[in-house]
């Protein structure tokens, strides 16, 4: 019988379908190092976010035919690597994107209401109204850098607070948007106009630092950023130097470039709301994730085109 590692916790109601065809072993606390060791006697491994398959990974698994990725996007997989060994690369689409908006449109509010900070103050015994001043959100301007599935959800969500909604994503067509009643932007033209800008593009070569020093230059002064899809789109050397310099207003992140991440200088700054990759951690999405009909995934072009490309390197 095939034999399927699950790295990672997913939904029992999942574990317990995959056990109806498979000799399953769960172990969600294997270190990474020890990985390599035992991942050559497998058929299939299940993981979420957190453990990344290398090719230098895959070279200890002969026998590996499938990595199924529970939750959105696979970019902790070397997809051209498995390819080129002939395993499927599977994820579950759709699964985390209601938790994702949800969580996004709630680091939003936190951050303009300094919702954390006030929380924290108050435990500790400091009653601080006049320190905590934050802003409204309606009238404001939402800028939405990629416009798939998750973005959409947020621009409607964020349509319902009173936001006016811009987006960019060259591959959305221009009759999405009018279904959405969300305008179509270029880069250029919504870094001038937004308020807050939003994240929610893939992970790619093109993306990479997306929010950099000479985007954020670009950007309106006392512009507030989120970003809760990928740690690589912000470089966030360049957003710690906005946010001292008070350009950037303020920040909410729940991803980071390398996670665990729990110090740096963002640690240091009272105008930024951090959490620790939450997106997807809602019962629901765990359920979905664990049961979802996989997508199959192939090497395939970026899915924002080159006006997004990142100019930092």
């Amino acid at each position: 019988m095939p034999r399927v590692l699950v790295k990672e916790p997913i939904a029992e109601a999942g574990v317990q379908l995959l056990r109806s065809s498979f000799d399953v072993d769960v172990d969600v606390e294997m270190a990474a190092e020890d990985l390599p060791d035992r991942i050559g006697d497998y058929d299939a491994l299940i993981v979420r976010s957190a453990t990344r398959v290398t090719d230098e990974l895959l070279a200890h698994a002969p026998r590996l035919k499938v990595i199924g990725r529970a939750g959105t996007g696979v970019d902790n997989v070397d997809v051209p690597a498995a390819t080129r060994r002939g395993i499927i690369v599977a994820n579950a689409p759709g699964s985390n994107m209601v938790s994702a908006a949800e969580h996004a449109v709630g680091l939003l509010l936190a951050m303009a209401r300094n919702i954390p900070q006030a929380h924290a103050a108050l435990k500790e015994g400091r009653w601080e109204r006049s320190r905590f001043d934050g802003i409204e959100v309606c009238g404001k301007t939402l800028g939405v850098l990629g416009f798939g599935r998750i973005g959409q959800l947020v621009a409607s969500r964020a349509r319902g607070l009173g936001m006016h909604v811009i987006a960019h994503d060259p591959f959305v067509s221009p009759e999405r948007f009018r279904e959405t009643q969300v305008m179509q932007a270029g880069l250029d033209e919504l870094l001038a106009a937004s308020d807050f800008i939003t994240l929610h593009a893939p992970l790619t070569p093109e993306t990479e630092h997306l929010v950099c020093a000479e985007t954020i230059a670009r950007m309106r002064p006392g512009v507030r950023i989120v970003n809760a899809a990928r740690g690589g789109l912000v470089d966030l050397d360049a957003l710690v130097d906005g946010l001292r310099s008070g350009h950037v207003a303020g920040a909410a992140l729940d991803v980071f470039p390398d996670e665990p991440y729990t110090s740096g200088p963002i640690f240091e700054l009272d105008n930024v709301v951090l959490t620790p990759h939450l997106g997807a951690s809602t019962q629901e999405a765990q359920d979905r994730a664990g049961l979802i009909s996989p997508s199959r995934w192939r090497p395939r072009s970026t899915a924002m085109s080159s006006p997004t490309r990142s100019t930092c390197r």
